[in-house]
């Protein structure tokens, strides 16, 4: 997380270099003391989000919680700035986004906590994290700091709902932005589709980690092979491993499952009608 995180913004540690300044203490020779500093901020502000979600899983989101998160991640690197909304106006590189005047921030900060309030409950926890991120970063109510905390305070939303924490991929920068681009022009989907993938791929690597060891892993299949020997299309039996309904696990871009687990389904299937 803290990798790609800070990547997306511009950091110069590798995944190798990033684990060695937080875990070892060391210094990268030719990397700047920024870069440093950078990751071992945001390390903090990961740990306190932990640490806030182990406290009170129930907690919203606030503007005390998103200025706390902020403070950690500029630390080191802006300490005049922790904590605290913007005083001037900025210019985003490599965007069309033109942020709002400095002097409406704590306004709109206000509005932003209102909207949180009203649609919790309405919307998807996905979807309401995915634009709760952009309406953050549309704000853009720091001098520094608000592409990492976005992505911190979405992974609040998540997280919370039992969700891993969802990493979006600094080699994924591009299709970010532009996905963020089409929700400044109120065009949504893509960008809740793109959380949604990095929250797919965060649990896929989970699930292959706790995957059975005492089930043989050479009796899961494709599911085009699988749907040749069950009473099941190819795409219903993806819906159904897509949905928790069915035990799967991902192989890059495929599912896997096994007879076995497509005739347990039948059976719970036939055991629920007769309820």
């Amino acid at each position: 997380m803290t990798y790609n995180s800070n990547g997306i913004e511009g950091n110069r540690l590798t995944l190798k270099e990033t684990f060695l300044v937080i875990q070892e203490g060391l210094t990268i020779k030719g990397k700047s003391l920024k870069d440093h500093l950078e990751a071992k901020d945001h390390y903090e502000a990961l740990n306190y989000l932990y640490d806030f979600i182990e406290k009170d899983k129930r907690s919203t989101i606030s503007e005390v919680f998103i200025r706390s998160i902020q403070s950690l991640i500029v630390r080191e690197t802006e300490k005049q700035k922790t904590g605290k909304y913007r005083s001037g106006n900025v210019i985003i590189t490599g965007s069309n986004h033109t942020s709002p005047d400095s002097s409406k921030i704590p306004s709109l900060m206000e509005d932003l906590i209102k909207w949180i309030k009203i649609n919790e409950k309405k919307l998807h926890y996905i979807e309401l994290a995915a634009i709760i991120h952009h309406k953050l970063v549309f704000i853009h109510p720091f001098f520094d700091g608000n592409g990492r905390t976005a992505r911190l305070v979405m992974n609040l939303i998540l997280m919370q709902k039992g969700y891993p924490i969802a990493i979006i991929l600094k080699n994924d920068r591009k299709r970010y932005y532009d996905a963020l681009d089409k929700a400044d022009k109120g065009k949504y989907l893509s960008f809740i589709n793109f959380i949604a993938q990095s929250v797919e791929r965060s649990l896929n690597i989970y699930l292959k980690i706790i995957f059975p060891q005492n089930k043989k892993k050479e009796n899961y299949y494709p599911l085009s092979i699988i749907s040749k020997k069950t009473p099941y299309s190819e795409k219903y039996l993806n819906l159904l491993a897509r949905n928790g309904k069915l035990e799967a696990y991902k192989e890059k871009r495929n599912w896997l499952t096994s007879i076995d687990a497509v005739t347990e389904y039948i059976k719970n299937r036939m055991r629920r009608r007769k309820l």
